[in-house]
């Protein structure tokens, strides 16, 4: 599930190849120009088509000049995109 407010792009529940692209769709839809946060922290469950998403919104906001944030990244898909390679490309705001 997505929700969108206030500059942020809330994913809750669970994130799979099936959802994906309709996700992708409403939160590319969303960003503009400016500082946006996708927040992860309500994410039941997710698969590789979560890692594909944050790196395709990552490009979508460089090609629209905007500033992309990921926080509440849950710890297996910060392994997945660790095994694929790409954990640094992913812009992670770490909370304490």
């Amino acid at each position: 599930m997505i929700s969108i407010a206030q500059q942020t792009i809330t994913l809750s529940g669970h994130l799979t190849m099936l959802n994906t692209p309709a996700i992708y769709t409403q939160g590319l839809q969303a960003l503009s120009a400016g500082e946006w946060r996708v927040d992860c922290a309500q994410l039941a469950s997710s698969d590789s088509s979560a890692v594909a998403l944050l790196l395709a919104w990552l490009r979508a906001a460089q090609a629209k000049n905007c500033q992309l944030s990921v926080s509440g990244l849950p710890s297996s898909l910060l392994s997945l995109a660790s095994l694929y390679g790409v954990d640094e490309m992913l812009p992670v705001q770490v909370t304490s």
